[in-house]
């Protein structure tokens, strides 16, 4: 009796060892079947709409999809959820032929009325705190149903129809530049309704100068992308995606997606030579020639991005002078800070924005390093003895801004030589950073940048100064008419045109901020990783990533 209790336990045994490998190969337990990527920032949350940082987009990007999509490594348009896209000859209704036989992570099926309710959502989200988090939607819509917080225009969105399950058509009420491309952003990815619902999407709530967000954006995000989530250990810094083996396309090639969160860019290295993760974003430009030469992958990102010094005109009346603001941009030598502080290929930009965008303006007012105008500009002003609050984020690597502490002490020295007194206030970038700076207006001058995410001026200057905001602190309705013509100019060449004199205006007699570098931003993988190809826009997609046994 005994042996045979003995037979049957060992046979139980070997059933569930192989039970369990065969679970482990399904949900990505193997060695190979796991990729681990070390990441600089921790997300806001997992709702697109209520996000527009390049952290809290990764692991979206992964897991939902937008009307259009843009070509791996490039920022030209392809198809994604819809196959076809077909503007009204005034630009003001888009029609949308959608991809067929596709679902939400939830079993919805993705049709027409889908893409009318994720709209309809947003047009008719309420309260001033929602509103207030939906920063890349106030920059494209203007406005929405009943305008409740810092959104305040008349609204670009007019409705959506779905003619049939397979057409969802978008009426405007004017014609909108940023469009077609601006339906790729992924705060507009695609959200399951049935979950948007069950998971009250749109319930955020702010105390003090922090918000708090749904069960959907914190514990239940549902796409369609190769993707699903599989939770946020915030004990670990992990957040974990599984592969969505009923995707419509081609399935990912790794079961489990793994971002760690690393915001020390020194522990990313050492995790990566150690070989517990697979790869990282944003290596110091320091370490490129060294994990070259150890026979790991650089992979490098076309620039496409902007760094700048922010001036808030709003706390400190100084700064409300243009010969202040003129002399701060004569007072920092940028062309020593790119030389020195920045990646190889980084440029000092004539524009708030990348030289690769159409509406570049080479000819616009230029800043070179002159600590004698600068002291000149200050004195004539009447303010020699300015003191200013420079805040400046931490626990951050940026594709624009590699190592914030090390630019801030550049720039603060150079400030302090022309005479002005620096007050530094560090802060967690997802820790009171953006929300002080962006929503609270606490800053006198602030370092901030942004990745495009698709090629229009529009997507720069319009983001930045198309409307008042708090991160700027100026209501000036000339500039904000000049961008609102330019971005309603339907012609390619005079919409081109109409921004360049845009970027001259700005830098001559606005002059909100200071460009401080373009620069190209680098990835690095170990050497048995394929199938990740670098975007410009931060946009990489880590379904086609595969790689090998160790070795």
């Amino acid at each position: 009796m005994r042996s045979v209790l003995a037979v049957l336990t060992a046979g139980l045994v070997l059933a569930s060892l192989v039970s369990c490998a065969a679970s482990q190969r399904e949900q990505g337990g193997g060695v190979q079947d796991t990729f681990v990527f070390g990441v600089a920032g921790a997300p806001k949350n997992f709702d697109p709409i209520f996000n527009d940082d390049g952290e809290s987009f990764r692991p979206q990007r992964q897991m939902l999809e937008t009307l259009i999509a843009y070509k791996p490594g490039t920022a030209e348009l392809e198809p994604g959820l819809a196959t076809s896209w077909t503007p009204s000859d005034e630009g003001k209704t888009w029609t949308f032929g959608l991809r067929q036989g596709v679902k939400f992570h939830d079993g919805t099926p993705f049709d027409a009325a889908a893409v009318c309710a994720n709209f309809d959502r947003w047009f008719n989200v309420k309260g001033a705190a929602a509103q207030s988090q939906m920063i890349y939607y106030g920059d494209i819509f203007e406005g929405f149903a009943h305008n409740e917080g810092d959104t305040q225009g008349q609204p670009v969105y007019k409705d959506c129809q779905a003619s049939d399950p397979n057409t969802a058509v978008l009426h405007l009420n004017r014609f909108k530049g940023a469009f077609p491309g601006a339906f790729g952003l992924t705060s507009l990815s695609i959200s399951s309704p049935t979950a948007l619902k069950q998971y009250n999407a749109d319930q955020v709530t702010q105390s003090g100068d922090s918000f708090s967000y749904s069960a959907y954006a914190n514990e239940h995000p549902t796409g369609t992308g190769p993707y699903k989530f599989g939770g946020f250990d915030k004990a670990n810094n992990t957040i974990t995606l599984l592969r969505n083996d009923d995707y419509w396309g081609d399935k990912a090639k790794i079961a489990k997606l793994i971002f760690k969160i690393m915001p020390d860019e020194n522990a990313r290295k050492q995790e990566l030579r150690a070989g517990t993760i697979d790869g990282y974003d944003y290596p110091s430009p320091a370490d490129l020639t060294s994990l070259r030469n150890d026979g790991f992958q650089i992979l490098a990102r076309k620039p496409f991005n902007i760094l700048y010094l922010g001036i808030n005109q709003k706390n400190n009346p100084a700064l409300k002078d243009l010969r202040v603001r003129q002399a701060l941009a004569y007072g920092i030598n940028r062309d020593a800070l790119v030389r020195n502080k920045m990646p190889e290929g980084a440029i000092v930009p004539a524009n708030v924005m990348p030289e690769a965008v159409a509406g570049y303006a080479p000819d616009a007012q230029a800043y070179p390093y002159d600590p004698a105008k600068a002291k000149a500009l200050l004195a004539e002003a009447g303010a020699s003895n300015l003191k200013l609050n420079f805040y400046y984020p931490t626990e951050v690597t940026r594709p624009y801004m590699p190592n914030p502490t090390d630019i801030f002490s550049v720039i603060a020295e150079d400030l302090r030589q022309i005479g002005v007194t620096i007050n530094p206030v560090p802060e967690p970038w997802n820790g009171g950073y953006k929300d002080d700076v962006q929503k609270s207006g606490k800053q006198d001058l602030h370092l901030l940048g942004w990745t495009g995410d698709y090629n229009d001026a529009g997507n720069f200057l319009g983001t930045f100064f198309g409307r008042q905001k708090a991160e700027f602190g100026f209501d000036t309705p000339a500039l904000f008419d000049e961008l609102s013509a330019a971005d309603a100019t339907v012609d390619q060449a005079a919409h081109a045109t109409a921004y360049q004199q845009v970027n001259r205006d700005i830098m001559a007699k606005f002059l909100p901020a200071v460009p401080l570098s373009s620069a190209p931003a680098f990835i690095v993988v170990n050497k048995n990783v394929h199938g990740l190809i670098p975007s410009p826009l931060t946009n990489e997609e880590f379904a086609p990533v595969s790689k090998n046994a160790a070795s």
